[in-house]
């Protein structure tokens, strides 16, 4: 009788285990429901190991806005002997590219100031100056003319597409103001910025949230330029560490974006969402959901 008395009580000890396990179980279930998104893509996924956590449209096209600058950059970065110092003149037809596209955000380059490679980039991602991305197209696109050179490093950003093995994207533009062939996924564009976020200089420029320049005038004086990140998950998300905005008619509001939290990283998209309110709510809750996986 005793012996059996231990064995029900162990049966029961266990049973209370089991219902116990089940409980918690589908408690954490509960808390990791996959989340409801305004945009109309969306992927976010674990940046050390590639794997998808979250994914809606994930491989449909869509417009990319300026998130296209992320390629830009890339391009850049990638050019052999990079020079960050090297300096730009900014030229009339970069300001005259802002006046004529109304959708163009601007750095406010001043033509005739001597600017950086890596000023050019700050002004690039933080306030997504399509006048930044054009000198930088320019400065390292091949040709004899401002167009051919353009052209070239259009081209560039095509087949750096192609070596990332970015399938569903492509480029007409150096900025993101397309001519009707500017597209890319959700899951196309995580992989660039996972690949852009390898160069610490890129590193360097998506995370700061604001900056202060000091670039040389054409009369050989200088000014400050200061310019403050468009993204404003940084400051209001723990841990973001980057990495780009994008905006348009077509593109409607759009977020790549990126968080590290207790040594594991986060990265992805939304794309069309419905207003910036929303693409920072909608990154926010992919993130949450990808940390709770």
């Amino acid at each position: 009788m005793k012996g059996l008395r231990r064995v029900s009580a162990v049966t029961i000890t266990a049973g209370a285990v089991l219902t116990a396990g089940a409980f918690t179980a589908s408690a954490q279930a509960a808390t990791t429901a996959s989340p409801t998104i305004a945009a109309k893509g969306g992927f976010v996924m674990n940046n050390a190991t590639g794997k998808s956590l979250f994914t809606k449209a994930a491989d449909t096209r869509l417009s990319t806005g300026s998130t296209t600058k992320i390629m830009t950059a890339r391009v850049v970065l990638a050019q052999p002997n990079l020079n960050l110092d090297a300096k730009v003149t900014v030229q009339k037809a970069y300001s005259d590219y802002i006046v004529d596209n109304n959708w163009a955000s601007s750095a406010k380059l001043i033509v005739g100031d001597k600017v950086t490679v890596r000023q050019l980039l700050y002004g690039l991602m933080l306030p997504s100056g399509c006048d930044a991305a054009y000198a930088l197209a320019d400065k390292f696109g091949t040709g004899s003319t401002r167009a051919a050179r353009v052209k070239s490093f259009i081209g560039k950003m095509n087949t750096t597409a192609k070596s990332l093995g970015l399938t569903n994207t492509h480029f007409d533009s150096f900025d993101g103001i397309g001519h009707g062939a500017n597209y890319s996924t959700p899951r196309d564009l995580t992989k660039l910025a996972s690949s852009a976020m390898k160069y610490s200089t890129f590193r360097s420029v998506v995370k700061t949230k604001s900056t202060k320049q000091k670039v040389t005038t054409k009369s050989g004086g200088y000014r400050y330029m200061s310019w403050t990140n468009t993204n404003n998950l940084l400051g209001s998300y723990s841990g973001t560490i980057g990495v780009k905005t994008g905006s348009g008619p077509e593109a409607k509001y759009c977020l790549v974006f990126a968080a590290t939290r207790s040594g594991k990283t986060m990265i992805g998209t939304v794309l069309a969402s419905t207003s910036v309110d929303a693409r920072t709510k909608d990154a926010k809750k992919l993130m949450d959901y990808g940390f709770s996986r």
